[in-house]
């Protein structure tokens, strides 16, 4: 070995030695911080469970009031077709203004309005209608209440049509009828937990890849300590990367914790794919969101500071990642904008993974643009960082 292959292999010894160092120190600040692993384990545990049980897109038990005028065998048969799981029948009023003053209360949901001599039109094969006035204050929860109505009364007319003409029985089975059958894949019976449980762990990743690298910078600027650090022969590479690297290694912990005690015990998020693969992809995106804290805490100078930046950034890419909003739904600017998010990649490939089995070949884009906006950030982080301690 030549003496500078010597010299070179002292420098990598060293500047290996002094990440390790410095990784260790970063370990020991956080584990003595209690309050903050409290909150990473309440959050990686518990905000997970009530996030997937609390939240459900799923119509259940909607209330529903009837305003019968007619009193007929068929206007009870329609009344008793809104059985649960997604109806329930509450009552009956024989007032319709009374019926609307429930409804404005948030007592019912849905007022079932038959007009008189319902009966009769139907048997004398005239057009008969029924009111339905639902309340949208949730528009979702609304939109599915009509939809589910609509179909209930269009068999039932389908049925009363096809009786009127003499097709019942055995001769209505042998009718030609055209059915649609259809197959739900990777979420047979749609069940809101899996995904829910999943975005909700995936945000408090992005949470804390912003809020720990950043906090870790600002404390160390309070404290007066970023000054005695910088004053040594510790480069501005080697004071941030620990922190960086230590953060995410906590991180994952948490992101290990939620798949084996939250999702596959509490909900039975199936994970079809590979854990090495998202673990992977996760530490990627940890690393390389760490570069918005960077950015972060070159512009802060306490933990307040810190914390209200971090909300200004967290809540857009939260918005703009599809994880409430599908992007094809948004306008044509905040679609293009969308693609700018890094959570947007990270939920796409993740949600690939876990639900269903795709590999690095089917998510090769959303980790190049997990790494184009890491490279950036961190290259503008590192960047002010030195310039500001320059």
């Amino acid at each position: 070995m030549t003496s500078a292959h010597r010299s070179r292999y002292r420098s990598w010894t060293v500047w290996l030695g002094r990440l390790r160092v410095m990784t260790v120190k970063e370990f020991i600040q956080l584990f003595r911080d209690r309050v903050l692993i409290a909150f990473m384990l309440y959050a990686f545990t518990l905000e997970v469970f009530l996030a997937g049980s609390g939240v459900s897109f799923e119509l259940r038990n909607a209330q529903v009031l009837v305003h019968d005028a007619d009193h007929s065998a068929a206007s009870r048969e329609l009344i008793h077709r809104f059985q649960p799981p997604h109806f329930r029948i509450i009552g009956e009023v024989f007032d319709q203004q009374r019926a609307i003053e429930l409804l404005d209360k948030g007592e019912a949901m849905i007022v079932l309005d038959i007009p008189p001599k319902f009966e009769e039109s139907l048997l004398r094969g005239r057009p008969a209608s029924v009111q339905m006035q639902v309340d949208t204050a949730n528009p979702i929860l609304g939109f599915l209440a009509s939809s589910y109505a609509e179909r209930i009364v269009a068999q039932f007319g389908l049925e009363i049509s096809a009786r009127r003409h003499g097709l019942s029985g055995n001769r209505l089975q042998a009718a030609p009828v055209l059915s649609a059958e259809q197959r739900v894949w990777f979420n047979p019976n749609q069940n809101d937990a899996w995904f829910m449980s999943v975005v909700e762990m995936l945000n408090l990743v992005t949470m804390f890849a912003i809020l720990l690298p950043a906090a870790a910078m600002a404390r160390e600027k309070e404290r007066g300590t970023i000054e005695q650090l910088l004053v040594s022969p510790l480069t501005p590479f080697e004071i941030m990367v620990p922190k960086i690297v230590s953060m995410t290694a906590v991180i994952l912990l948490g992101i290990l914790v939620t798949i084996f005690v939250i999702l596959k015990p509490c909900f039975g998020v199936p994970f079809r794919g590979s854990l090495g693969l998202f673990m992977g992809i996760s530490a990627l995106y940890v690393f390389t969101t760490a570069g918005l804290g960077l950015i972060l805490a070159s512009i802060a100078h306490n933990l307040t500071q810190v914390g209200m930046l971090a909300a200004l950034i967290f809540v857009p890419m939260v918005f703009l990642s599809g994880a409430w909003t599908p992007p094809e739904n948004m306008p044509v600017v905040l679609q293009a904008v969308s693609v700018v998010s890094p959570l947007h990649h990270y939920i796409n490939a993740s949600l690939g993974i876990m639900l269903r089995g795709n590999g690095l070949d089917l998510l090769w884009d959303s980790v190049l643009g997990i790494a184009i906006f890491g490279a950036v950030t961190f290259g503008i982080g590192i960047a002010r960082f030195r310039r500001q301690f320059s």
